[in-house]
């Protein structure tokens, strides 16, 4: 394998998760900052739109999405995999990382623009316009940011929401708390792709972030060990996955909190892309968001965006699940049926999503 390029960010909680997969797969790779000279000779013409980050291969292929990111160096290298093997443990990292993604893009938007904003601002404009001034990178980030930051009541962080998403966050770190007093990682002594699915919220913006940060190490300290680890690791392509395909008790509530939290949203959300769907043909690029509609967090009934990227990650879960068969399918039953997450196998079918040209289409 050669050299590979990770065009990113410090900031950027996708850049955070592929950054930190590719460290421990040992991926031979540079960073280089997405400033805004990146943006135009690189990103835009290769992807279309402005995002990070973006892969490019030894090979001169364009990769942009980090879960494909992922994937992309698991076939060219399969062993170790952060895939388990085991049909229960591989069913749990697969939604866990959905979980991690997409929901708990709430979190950390919430503590980096209520808590952290005047430092993320400086960091945007550092990322845009690394030889700029301090004043000049302030007003900069300012500009660069607004996108990020506007997108809060889309997301759903609202003052009436604040309360409920903080007492949520809180209570996730409590749960992973007690589940890395006895565990390096989610199923054992290797990260699964459920680890990275987490690490993107919970380093680059919670952990990373000054203020969150400091809460992250006062309040979970044994998390805060979690991300080190996970940004760093200390046995780079080692660890076992847990044997018999356990999964632990500790990471049951974590489950739990997607069934009571996520899987409604995502009833709702599959809901509104077929009536969308039905009206429209394959290759028709899927939109964003399709309306808005009503989620209830910690008792809290409040308003968001249906985004229907959460439906082409939810593919992956649910196709794994429609391969399984007998022993493996009643062991993934079982430890669903555990978590209170029997709806995920009972999710109404909805069209396939493509992403060609880095957008998502009918498939």
């Amino acid at each position: 394998m050669g050299q590979n390029t990770l065009y990113g960010g410090p900031i950027s909680l996708y850049t955070g998760k592929a950054r930190a997969y590719m460290d421990w797969k040992q991926v031979p790779y540079t960073e280089v900052q997405g400033n805004r000279n990146v943006y135009k000779e690189v990103i835009l013409p290769r992807v279309g739109w402005p995002v990070i980050p973006v892969l490019v291969t030894d090979k001169d292929e364009t990769v942009q999405d980090t879960t494909e990111i992922i994937d992309h160096f698991e076939a060219l290298d399969p062993e170790p995999s952060v895939y388990p093997s085991g049909p229960a443990q591989k069913m749990a990292g697969l939604l866990i990382e959905v979980f991690g993604d997409e929901w708990m893009k709430l979190p950390a938007m919430h503590y980096r623009w209520n808590y952290n904003e005047d430092w993320v601002l400086t960091q945007f404009g550092a990322l845009s316009a690394p030889d700029a001034s301090p004043e000049e990178q302030r007003e900069i980030g300012d500009k660069v940011a607004g996108p990020f930051r506007g997108s809060l009541p889309f997301l759903g962080v609202l003052p009436e929401t604040r309360s409920a998403i903080e007492e949520s966050y809180e209570a996730l770190l409590a749960d992973l708390s007690a589940h890395f007093e006895t565990h390096d990682y989610l199923f054992g002594s290797r990260p699964s792709i459920g680890d990275y699915g987490l690490i993107g919220p919970l380093y680059a913006h919670n952990y990373r972030d000054p203020k969150s940060g400091e809460m992250m190490k006062a309040t979970a300290p044994k998390v805060a060990r979690w991300v080190e680890r996970m940004v760093k690791s200390p046995t780079p392509r080692g660890g076992d996955f847990l044997a018999n395909d356990e999964v632990p008790d500790t990471v049951i509530p974590l489950l739990n909190r997607f069934a009571v939290e996520y899987l409604p949203v995502l009833e709702k959300t599959v809901a509104a892309f077929n009536s969308w769907a039905a009206d429209n043909a394959s290759g028709t690029e899927v939109p964003r968001a399709l309306g808005m509609h009503e989620f209830i967090l910690g008792g809290v009934t409040a308003e968001r965006a249906i985004f229907t990227f959460d439906l082409w990650m939810l593919q992956r879960p649910l196709d794994f699940y429609a391969s399984l068969k007998g022993a493996d399918k009643d062991a993934v039953d079982a430890m669903l049926a555990k978590a209170g997450l029997s709806g995920i196998a009972q999710m109404p079918a909805y069209p396939r999503i493509a992403r060609p040209n880095f957008k998502t289409a009918l498939a």
